[in-house]
């Protein structure tokens, strides 16, 4: 066990004729496009009409034509379009929806017989989070995006399902749309029935059950709409941990360009005073993470990027609640917490791992166990977190970091965080304005499912070759 300064932490089919009642629907061939008595249209428009743009911006909605309630979850959409290169990749992101962005899944496929415009496609789904569509109903906006992933212009007037005039929803067939596979409305471009057996199955769906929640941190800045749509709070608000009167300042986390990869930079800084200090921190809205597994890959530094080193400085991904009274039995936390420059009576850097079973902030008494490592952890590194009916267990980089007792497990729902912030200002004195970066890559929790290291990387590469930047398919607890 180990103490700290007293600190209140806030961190926080089935075919269609089943679906719909029956009829012929399942008998109109595939390559049909009229649309049917019963089933399914899309109606398209986009918000970036140019021939070329920073991403594609297709904005849809999807109408029940037929007389019968459909569930979302069995319904396909895809948007067709041509490749900017043969080795282009994608990104795909949903910046706002009726139906809430969590609900809405993006993957990318290869036709498997090329036109002249198109050879990629973006297939749209959905979690059971989205619910059902009543018959006369629509989903409502679904403000879609996608771009390459080297953020390069892409070329949209020779794409397929592209037309740059609608700038007004209306129906639009060169986009299909699936129930339970049966194709209900549009023409794909000719050749590739989005019914064929050949397709891969959605890598959206996390093999072996375990609903989860991956974020690729593909986003443009701390106000993008959907950083709050993913269901992430960028913090503003004032408070502790760390140096008194320090502010948490949401312009200090932005989004980079690194190895390839879109990741989230958190900026500490300070000139030696709490008015000076800024700290960083995000975190999920809902406390709805509780067993299975968490992971990040987060790159700790040592040394700030700008200014004198020797700050106190806490750079964190951590699972926590709400202490709802001193020493209430109820709380949980789960730390790793990097102190590159040492603190809370340490000379040098340290990383800990803790988990928490609850604490008294006045006067400080803590219940909790912790691992440690007193050498440097600057550099990327792969973090990972599970917990079941009978431990936590801490993995860095693939190893093994530390196994806690089962008196510690959670006993309610989490959020997940990230945050940098500085202890306290004795580790540095100077005025001179110094500045420190933490960095993460994603973010990943499968719930209750105990992986791996090596099953969490698999994980986060399938839904990277599949080009899906965020899925969650988490219940609210």
């Amino acid at each position: 066990m180990r103490t700290r300064p007293t600190v209140g932490r806030t961190r926080l089919a089935l075919a269609l004729a089943a679906l719909l009642g029956g009829g012929a629907l399942t008998a109109l061939p595939a390559a049909q496009a009229a649309p049917t008595a019963e089933g399914l249209s899309v109606q398209y428009r986009t918000s970036a009409g140019g021939a070329t743009a920073d991403q594609t911006e297709p904005w849809l909605k999807i109408r029940n034509t037929g007389s019968s309630a459909v569930q979302l979850s069995q319904v396909k959409v895809r948007y067709y379009f041509k490749a900017d290169a043969p080795n282009a990749s994608y990104r795909f992101a949903c910046s706002w929806a009726v139906r809430g962005c969590s609900a809405i899944t993006g993957t990318f496929g290869t036709l498997s017989n090329p036109t002249a415009t198109a050879d990629r496609y973006l297939e749209i789904g959905f979690t059971a989070a989205a619910g059902t569509l009543a018959p006369g109903a629509d989903t409502g906006d679904m403000q879609l995006r996608f771009h390459r992933t080297n953020w390069q212009t892409v070329r949209q007037s020779d794409d397929y399902s592209f037309n740059g005039a609608r700038t007004s929803y209306a129906d639009w067939e060169k986009v299909t749309a699936r129930v339970a596979g049966a194709t209900v409305w549009g023409t794909a471009p000719e050749g590739n029935d989005p019914t064929d057996p050949t397709d891969p199955p959605d890598p959206t769906d996390p093999p072996g059950g375990g609903q989860a929640l991956f974020d690729d941190f593909d986003y443009r800045s701390h106000t993008d709409p959907a950083i709050s749509a993913h269901g992430w709070n960028v913090r503003a608000n004032s408070g502790g941990p760390g140096v008194p009167g320090a502010t948490w300042d949401p312009s200090k986390v932005t989004f980079v360009s690194s190895g390839g990869n879109s990741v989230m930079n958190l900026e500490t800084s300070t000139a030696g005073t709490g008015a000076s200090t800024t700290h960083t921190e995000v975190l999920t809205k809902a406390m709805k993470f509780k067993n299975g597994t968490y992971a990040a890959r987060v790159k700790f530094s040592d040394a700030p990027k700008s200014g004198p080193d020797g700050d106190h400085l806490v750079q964190t991904f951590f699972t926590i609640n709400d202490l709802k009274a001193p020493m209430a039995d109820d709380y949980a936390e789960y730390d790793f917490e990097y102190l590159p420059n040492g603190g809370w009576g340490e000379p040098s850097n340290i990383l800990y791992t803790t988990s928490w079973e609850t604490y008294n902030p006045d006067p400080w008494q803590a219940v909790n166990q912790h691992s440690e490592q007193r050498v440097s952890y600057a550099g990327w590194h792969d973090l990972v977190v599970t917990i079941d009916d009978r431990a936590i267990t801490y993995y860095v980089d693939g190893r093994h970091f530390g196994t806690h007792d089962a008196q510690y497990l959670p006993e309610r729902p989490m959020s997940i965080n990230f945050n940098q912030w500085l202890i306290d200002l004795n580790g540095q004195t100077s005025t001179t304005p110094r500045a420190y970066d933490q960095q993460v890559d994603y973010v990943l929790h499968v719930k209750d499912q105990v992986l791996t290291p090596a099953q969490v990387a698999a994980r986060v590469a399938g839904y990277r070759d599949a080009g899906t930047a965020f899925v969650d398919e988490v219940p609210s607890s």
